[in-house]
């Protein structure tokens, strides 16, 4: 599996999780069309190779990502609003890319969390922020819309506090990232952050991948399928999992009392 070769991301492969760092700390990671189309090769790269069990997005130099680049939106300007379209879509693009990759996506968030960072952590199956991280919705303060990012932050918060922090450019703490559900943990310094992610990756680690990747599938779409057909197709995969190679395994391991395969 060739992952690509990248300006804006460092990648770091090792037992089954991909670490991908946003790595423009210049800007505090600020999300170029670039670092955009590079995190969506990196995606599609290992989209059906699940001996990569994890992948765990964070920021260098001490930030997450400070949401889109301006430079990139003044390029845009001269080109009028198609141009301004076409780069926010294709940041929409990204998060509905990383909201269905089959493996856990798990986001390390310090510093600052804003905008298109924010949006970003809303799409992973995990977060473990710091306590002194900044979370937050500028776009409204500088006169443009969260356009992309609300309906995944309302997915993951709900529609009240989403009101409330889009409509007041809101900064908040990592503790409060938690409190909200945006997160599911905060700690307050690195070491309990690394700690954490050992924790979770260990967790990650004892589950079957194929089993992970469909059963993901199966709780997205909960949101939107009508219950009775997405109840049948549900069983459907069941039968298919239970027969099949995972299924097998896991049921034998569990009898003979050691672990899957996959744990070891």
């Amino acid at each position: 599996m060739p992952l690509p070769n990248c300006e804006t991301l460092l990648l770091n492969l090792e037992a089954g999780v991909l670490q991908v760092t946003l790595s423009r700390p210049d800007n505090r990671n600020a999300m170029s069309l670039a670092m955009v189309d590079e995190l969506r090769a990196v995606l599609a790269a290992v989209h059906g190779d699940l001996s990569v069990r994890a992948i765990v997005l964070r920021g260098a130099g001490g930030h997450f990502c400070a949401g889109g680049d301006i430079k990139d939106m003044a390029s845009a300007r001269a080109s009028g609003a198609d141009a301004y379209r076409t780069l926010n879509r294709a940041f929409g693009s990204l998060l509905e890319q990383a909201q269905h990759t089959p493996q856990v996506l798990i986001a390390v968030l310090e510093g600052a969390v804003l905008g298109g960072g924010l949006g970003l952590a809303c799409v992973c199956d995990i977060a473990i922020a710091r306590q002194d991280a900044r979370f937050g919705l500028p776009e409204t303060s500088l006169g443009i819309l969260p356009a992309q990012i609300a309906p995944f932050v309302v997915a993951r918060i709900g529609l009240t506090q989403t009101r409330r922090l889009a409509l007041t450019a809101a900064r908040f703490d990592g503790s409060e990232a938690e409190r909200l559900g945006l997160v599911h943990f905060s700690e307050p310094d690195d070491a309990a952050l690394e700690a954490r992610l050992q924790q979770v990756l260990s967790q990650v680690r004892q589950c079957a991948p194929q089993a992970n990747a469909a059963t993901k599938a199966l709780l997205l779409a909960s949101e939107n399928a009508a219950l009775g057909p997405l109840l049948d197709s549900a069983a459907e995969q069941f039968a298919a999992a239970v027969t099949g190679a995972e299924g097998v395994e896991g049921t034998l391991a569990f009898m003979q009392k050691r672990a899957p395969k996959w744990a070891e």
